[in-house]
């Protein structure tokens, strides 16, 4: 098994093009550090429907530059078989976006020699941008697919890799799996064309065409008077969402310049992520030195939009669900028509909404991926900050025109005299108060995910905090509306329950909703103080369950 283990290891250092990668591999090998070694042979990273996504390092259970190689052979061979177009130009373009994180850069320019290598055209972003800049590329340049090169809001020491079809949304099954199968049919590095040069390196012209479409996300004549403070959480988004402000007339943001410029360590987070606690430190000392109308914050990639308001004398966080029934309630006062759509795991107050308006409504599973595709979409978000307002421009979430979205219903609201807290109150008092949470476990050992999932499937909880389970459903024999996936739905009396294991992180995530009728205004204060009651029970009883 040693000798073995260190055949492997030297198999793969024989072929690694990085340096870097073949020094740290070559000290393992020459330490005998079998623990380490076995780590990172012990099988490959996986190819699925976020694409690649893992800590950086040497070896196939790694993120490196052999491991992205193969990825995009794979994907150039898939493309291949499947037909691509050949038109005027040639070839099928691929359009490879990245984002500032170590190795990004090298990892966009492997793809494109591998694309090029292959006989298809490839064509690289000028320099990092936000996420939802690659996926309106494709489809504004007629891409035949897209890659970006990017691990989001996971810890530094994490790189990804994204892939879209030319529809300019995620794959999905079964391209993921075919893909897949492409990548491991690589035998060799050496097999895989990589030439220097042949690739185009695109300019501006395809980020100001992202901007001049940000117009569509906002109503005419609108008031943009609401006052922000911004962090990019030392990602990309800074300059195109500064650009995307300014071209719409609102006053600048005020920036959090701690955070302002993009650094792959992060050194101001645990985790660059607006969810996680402390992450929002900063900007709030910031608003409360400038007393803005709101908060907004963007993930390292900008695909995501996070919005916090003043609630007493402080700052907090509105949950995503709380800014995804805003903006749904700002685009049905416009007028918007067309299908609204989120996760399973959002709140059931879209539909609600949407329902109201006399709007279609689609539930799909988790992940953009999904909501992308729903027929007819007009408006889509999920609960975990990622908002599609404009699926004609960005079919995916897009942190940039969420944040003009959200700013200009706070703006509108402040010709009012109003606040994004008030209206919140109105919808909770036309619809129900739907509150949620979330009982989140993050593990070293997977194999506690698949415990908790397993306890759950054979002794399914009766009732949770005294509400009964009136519907206890394993998603993974799907459903008449959904495809199969790895969870658990519960639906109580006035309560719903969503258990998952996550497809980014090494996470169980449970995903909890009450919902309190409130008679009137008056009435929210105990609605308030009952959801809140109903909430902790619920993640008690649930952890109890699940073994967590």
């Amino acid at each position: 098994m040693h000798d073995d283990l260190i055949a492997r290891a030297k198999a793969w250092l024989a072929e690694d093009p990085d340096a870097e990668t073949r020094e740290e591999l070559a000290e393992l090998i020459d330490a005998g550090d079998v623990p380490e070694l076995s780590a990172r042979f012990s099988g490959t990273l996986q190819f699925g429907t976020a694409g690649l996504r893992g800590e950086l390092g040497a070896g196939p259970m790694r993120m490196n530059r052999g491991v992205v190689i193969r990825a995009a052979a794979g994907l150039a061979a898939y493309l291949k078989k499947n037909g691509t177009p050949h038109g005027d130009e040639g070839a099928g373009l691929v359009v490879i976006g990245y984002d500032a994180r170590h190795k990004s850069a090298d990892f966009a320019r492997d793809t494109a020699a591998v694309m090029t290598g292959a006989g298809l055209r490839a064509a690289v972003l000028p320099r990092p941008l936000p996420t939802p800049v690659l996926a309106f590329a494709i489809r504004h340049l007629g891409a035949v697919a897209g890659v970006e090169v990017t691990a989001s809001h996971n810890p530094p020491r994490d790189n990804g890799y994204k892939v879209y079809l030319g529809d300019g949304s995620q794959i999905v099954p079964p391209a993921d799996a075919e893909i897949a199968a492409e990548i491991d049919a690589i035998a060799s590095l050496h097999d895989v064309p990589r030439p220097e040069s042949g690739w185009e390196t695109l300019d501006d012209a395809v980020l100001d065409a992202y901007l001049a479409r940000t117009d569509a996300v906002l109503g005419a004549g609108s008031p943009r008077t609401a006052r922000t403070v911004y962090t990019a959480m030392h990602g990309v988004g800074r300059d195109v969402l500064l650009a995307a402000f300014a071209r719409a007339g609102f006053p600048e943001p005020v920036l959090v310049a701690e955070q302002a410029d993009p650094d792959p360590d992060f050194p101001t987070v645990a985790f660059p992520n607006p969810e996680e606690p402390g992450a929002m430190d900063l900007a709030f000392a910031r608003a409360r030195a400038t007393d803005p109308d709101l908060v907004i914050a963007n993930d390292p990639d900008a695909d995501r939009c996070a919005v916090a308001v003043k609630d007493g004398g402080d700052w907090r966080m509105l949950r995503g669900d709380e800014v995804g029934a805003l903006l749904a309630a700002h685009l049905v006062r416009r007028g918007a028509r067309g299908t609204f759509a989120e996760s399973i795991v959002s709140s059931s107050l879209l539909g609600r909404i949407a329902g109201k308006a006399g709007l279609p409504y689609e539930e799909t599973l988790t992940g953009f991926k999904w909501i992308a595709r729903v027929d007819g979409l007009r408006y889509g978000y999920e609960e975990a900050l990622g908002y599609c307002v404009d699926p004609e421009g960005v079919r995916d979430k897009d942190g940039i025109t969420a944040a003009l979205a959200i700013t200009e219903l706070a703006s509108v609201l402040k010709e009012e005299g109003r606040t994004l807290l008030d209206l919140l109150d109105d919808l909770a008092v036309e619809h129900g108060l739907h509150a949620t949470d979330q009982l989140s476990v993050r593990v070293q050992d997977l194999s506690l995910i698949a415990d908790a999932m397993r306890r759950l499937r054979e002794q399914p909880p009766a009732e949770l905090a005294g509400l009964p389970v009136t519907l206890a459903e394993d998603l993974s024999r799907g459903t008449d509306r959904l495809p199969p996936t790895d969870g658990l739905r519960y639906t109580l009396t006035g309560a719903r329950v969503i258990v998952r294991p996550s497809g980014t992180e090494p996470k169980l995530k449970c995903y909890l909703e009450v919902v309190v009728p409130v008679a009137d205004h008056a009435g929210l204060p105990a609605a308030r103080a009952r959801a809140a009651e109903l909430l902790d029970a619920v993640r008690r009883d649930l952890s109890a369950a699940a073994g967590i």
